[in-house]
């Protein structure tokens, strides 16, 4: 096996109820009783997911955030969660469990359980559980369909790396360790699109994604891709830069596939809920991933986003 993609394949070969949504979403779905339980499980290691520096409340808050996430994605609303969390140091500990105290009390969810354990490396999971009538998939998108992304990207790649020594303002760097759940807005985009994921891994990668689960073309035009002021200020608006934000990853922003026909709907929504919403490309027959800039075709860069080994 060489990673990620190669052990989940493994995993799918016996993850075959039909919750499991072949191991290709960003959550599972699971019909209980007349409720349509919404599942996830992500995870975060010290200097991988976040800096040994980082403050612990900001780690508890990401850790919350990065599930919360998914649940949008699936248009969920949040009910409770699981914790798993690897002990450490006790002061760290401490400042950690406050955190993630505010943090779901914010979100309004109930922690029921988990575990603790001890290890050399401080890592830590949370499973967040949720309900939802729609729970769009990311392998629905059909061609004609426009593709949308919400809020800005590139953001927290710059945070990363002001988080790393650069100098750069500190918005870019909250971007980065306290990224903000599109809850709100998955809900209200659920009844409409034809598919819907989180970009967590980059923009590119996860556009990739779901081209890939939904059997189809995708092109996003990287001039259209939505970029803050303050990346703009920090790292340029050239296709170098729009490149890397569209690989950076740790957004958590809302990609998704609606219907031309919607355009009115999506642009009502966006509105209605506060959230910029942004067209960057189409969906169309076919397979792969294509980037253009200024209706020039772009090579794909040889890393589309974050991998796992």
């Amino acid at each position: 096996m060489s990673g990620e993609a190669d052990f989940i394949d493994l995993l799918r070969s016996f993850a075959t109820h039909p919750a499991a949504r072949g191991l290709i979403d960003d959550a599972a779905v699971l019909d209980v009783g007349g409720v349509r339980l919404v599942l996830t499980h992500d995870m975060i290691v010290d200097g991988v997911h976040y800096l040994p520096a980082d403050p612990p409340e900001d780690v508890a808050w990401k850790l919350v955030a990065v599930n919360l996430s998914d649940l949008a994605a699936k248009g969920a609303e949040p009910l409770a969660a699981l914790l798993g969390y690897g002990l450490g140091d006790a002061e760290w500990d401490g400042r950690f469990a406050e955190g993630l105290r505010a943090t779901l009390d914010g979100f309004c969810m109930a922690l029921i359980g988990g575990d603790t354990v001890a290890m050399p490396v401080r890592a830590m999971g949370l499973t967040a559980i949720g309900t939802s009538e729609h729970a769009p998939s990311r392998s629905g998108a059909q061609p004609g369909d426009d593709l949308w992304v919400s809020g800005s990207i590139g953001d927290a790649g710059a945070g990363l790396a002001i988080a790393r020594g650069a100098d750069g303002p500190d918005n870019l760097l909250q971007r980065y360790r306290r990224p903000y759940p599109r809850l709100e807005l998955g809900q209200a985009l659920a009844p409409v699109v034809h598919a819907m994921m989180d970009v967590s891994d980059g923009l590119l990668i996860d556009a990739a994604r779901m081209a890939a689960a939904s059997r189809v073309a995708i092109a996003v035009d990287l001039e259209h891709v939505p970029l803050s002021p303050d990346l703009v200020a920090f790292a340029g608006d050239d296709r170098a830069a729009r490149l890397a934000a569209a690989t950076a990853g740790d957004d958590y922003e809302l990609l998704f596939a609606a219907a031309a026909a919607d355009r009115h709907v999506v642009v009502r929504l966006s509105e209605e809920t506060g959230v910029s919403l942004t067209r960057i490309g189409a969906v169309s027959e076919g397979e792969n991933l294509s980037i253009s800039h200024n209706g020039e075709a772009v090579p794909l860069p040889e890393k589309l986003g974050y991998r796992h080994g």
